[in-house]
């Protein structure tokens, strides 16, 4: 066994000497979760020898503590979505972990940060993965690398359809039709600590209850009879403002009865055709529209970075997690994204400790 010990020597001379590099300490290979074909949550395998990625100069490698799950990764996977990765892929974009190598033009990151990405470039369902470290962000210490996998595409979106495109004020009344996913919790949460009243819907009781303790001041369970006569009561026949709907192709003519005249009716949530009146949009003049987190323009991506900064920082930015799943059981967890009874908070993956 003459090379064992040749080998010991030289990997003992690289750490005396300094000249190992930072990618000599780190795995060559990985658990990672890849598609070979598209189609249905089962098409989703743990392969235990992808490479490690390699960052460019922009980017940097994350080792992955909590990867985030959104209903988008099972369009992508079962083929439908608009744009189509090359096969094999690794999916997910949401992540959260610690920086174990920065590219050369990298200035705003170092080796060691604890970081959220929502911008995995090598897939997030992964051990290790390379993001664009522009939109890598610091994980404040008061949140766990599970919580910091809720953050990204959730509180981004949530944000950017309630302010942004709602523009929502302190004293507007806001009804977020499906508050017990990520991005209703995230919704709810921010429309509380910039003072509006909050009317929120779930589908359960234990739904009813997780979002009463994250930010509404009303809940509505929208699988009961007459809820919405029960929201316009709750708003004296006016109507809220605002609605923020996550399943537009169910919802969208319901809201329409119960928006305010000028209010304003975000579709962050889709997943079907629906059929409308128009004459009900014609009578309160609403507004409805659509919202695309990847349509923000970078001074909305840094009026949202910066909001999220001082959640985390003062406390009132706290995802709840509703379900953990080890990278093997990536099917169920797709499964459960889409076809649940309930959805309550953020799903992830755990993947390292």
């Amino acid at each position: 066994m003459r090379w064992v010990s040749r080998l010991a020597e030289y990997w003992r001379g690289q750490q005396e000497s300094g000249t190992m590099s930072v990618r000599s300490l780190v795995n060559t290979v990985m658990r990672a979760v890849r598609v070979t074909e598209f189609g249905g949550p089962k098409v989703l395998k743990v392969d235990k020898n992808v490479p490690v990625p390699k960052s460019s100069n922009d980017q940097i490698l994350i080792k992955v503590h909590a990867a985030g799950i959104n209903p988008v990764d099972t369009y992508i996977r079962s083929g439908t979505y608009a744009v189509k990765p090359t096969l094999p892929y690794t999916p997910g974009k949401d992540v959260a972990g610690v920086v174990e190598e920065v590219g050369s033009n990298v200035s705003n990151l170092k080796k060691g940060d604890r970081v959220y990405s929502m911008a995995a470039t090598s897939g997030g369902y992964a051990e290790y993965c390379t993001a664009a470290s522009s939109d890598t962000k610091l994980l404040h210490s008061n949140l766990t690398y599970e919580e910091g996998a809720g953050i990204g595409v959730p509180y981004y979106t949530a944000y950017r359809a309630l302010v942004i495109i709602g523009g929502a004020k302190a004293g507007d009344t806001v009804l977020v039709h499906g508050a017990s996913g990520a991005v209703g919790l995230a919704c709810a949460q921010i429309a509380h600590f910039r003072g509006l009243r909050v009317l929120g819907t779930a589908g359960s009781q234990a739904g009813l209850d997780l979002i009463a303790r994250n930010g509404c001041d009303a809940v509505f369970c929208h699988r009961e009879e007459g809820y919405a006569t029960k929201i316009m009561e709750a708003t004296e026949n006016v109507g809220p403002q605002i609605i923020i709907e996550m399943l537009a192709n169910v919802n969208l003519e319901r809201d329409l009865t119960m928006i305010a005249k000028k209010g304003r009716i975000v579709v962050v949530g889709n997943r079907g055709s629906t059929e409308i009146t128009p004459r009900l949009a014609m009578q309160k003049e609403c507004i409805v529209t659509g919202m695309l987190l990847f349509n923000a323009t970078q001074g909305e991506m840094d009026e949202i970075d910066a909001a999220v900064a001082g959640g985390m920082r003062d406390g009132w930015i706290k995802p709840h997690i509703g379900k953990v799943y080890s990278l093997e059981e990536a099917p169920n967890a797709h499964e459960d994204i889409i076809n649940n009874k309930g959805t309550q908070g953020r799903l992830i993956f755990k993947v390292s400790s």
